[in-house]
């Protein structure tokens, strides 16, 4: 949640890059740095943090989840003599906590992408909502529970892509970074390695990621939702934007996954060390 505070605002530019274009009209960014000048242009300072409540609930509930069950699994099939699992083993703790997590977290999922959205509509069609609670409050009220886990199974692939390309291409990049010659196993050697494994992970899950952004925040036209699930959202994207146009909000969100990565790790380290002084010194 530490972390999120951080980059919030990337997360904003992201989704409003994977939105622009929709339904074949013309794109109304042309890149990165265009979508967060025009923002702060029309929405001001506070417009870029647009969401954050939702970002923080989103944090709350997916990773912590996530890291939980991942923890879990992870000493339930330790050996006894405390040999860890096997790398396939590991991909498939992280692949089940991941996907876990992502559907406890995608209610606040939901309203983090509506959040963010809002401020690219007209007046008139925008939702409003005031904070994350009052989104979720909300959607329950006007569109039905069932709504809150809208966009559900491209969520859980996503995670799924994200945890398994992240846990390969970490491992292997490290690797290589060591074989190479030029590294010892430090903490420089974890930054490079982490942000090789950030671009393998984003190059992997954009297109899925893209499905449940369009599919989280679309609206009914004349009582039918406007994508029918995610396969027809990659096929819409492809056929009316372009296949390159699957990647869009690329720049954002690798810059959000590192930071994202490297803060949460230091706030992590911090917290222990704290941990550690107040509650089990004496």
């Amino acid at each position: 949640m530490g972390a999120t505070v951080f980059v919030q605002p990337l997360d904003l530019v992201k989704n409003r890059m994977q939105l622009s274009g929709e339904g074949a009209k013309t794109r109304e960014y042309k890149t990165s740095f265009h979508a967060l000048t025009s923002i702060l242009r029309a929405e001001g300072l506070r417009g870029i943090y647009t969401g954050l409540s939702a970002g923080l609930l989103r944090q709350a509930t997916y990773t912590t989840t996530r890291l939980g069950i991942y923890t879990v699994l992870f000493e339930r099939l330790t050996g006894a003599d405390g040999t860890p699992p096997g790398f396939l083993l590991k991909a498939v703790i992280g692949m089940t906590a991941g996907a876990t997590g992502a559907f406890v977290g995608t209610p606040a999922e939901v309203a983090l992408i509506r959040m963010t959205a809002d401020g690219r509509l007209p007046a008139d069609q925008r939702r409003g909502y005031k904070n994350v609670f009052n989104a979720l409050i909300r959607i329950v009220r006007e569109e039905g529970v069932p709504t809150l886990w809208r966009g559900c199974i491209p969520t859980m692939a996503r995670a799924v892509v994200v945890n398994a390309a992240q846990l390969a291409s970490y491992s292997q990049s490290k690797q290589f970074l060591l074989d190479s010659g030029y590294f010892s196993d430090n903490i420089l050697c974890h930054f490079c390695a982490s942000m090789i494994s950030g671009l393998v992970t984003t190059a992997a899950s954009m297109p899925v990621d893209i499905a449940k952004t369009r599919i989280q925040n679309m609206r009914m036209i004349d009582g039918k939702p406007e994508y029918k699930n995610g396969l027809d959202v990659l096929v819409k994207v492809v056929r009316y934007e372009g296949f390159f146009s699957l990647w869009k909000g690329f720049t954002p969100y690798y810059a959000r996954l590192g930071p994202h990565t490297v803060l949460t790790f230091i706030f992590l380290e911090q917290m222990n060390k704290a941990y550690k002084r107040l509650f089990l010194s004496g």
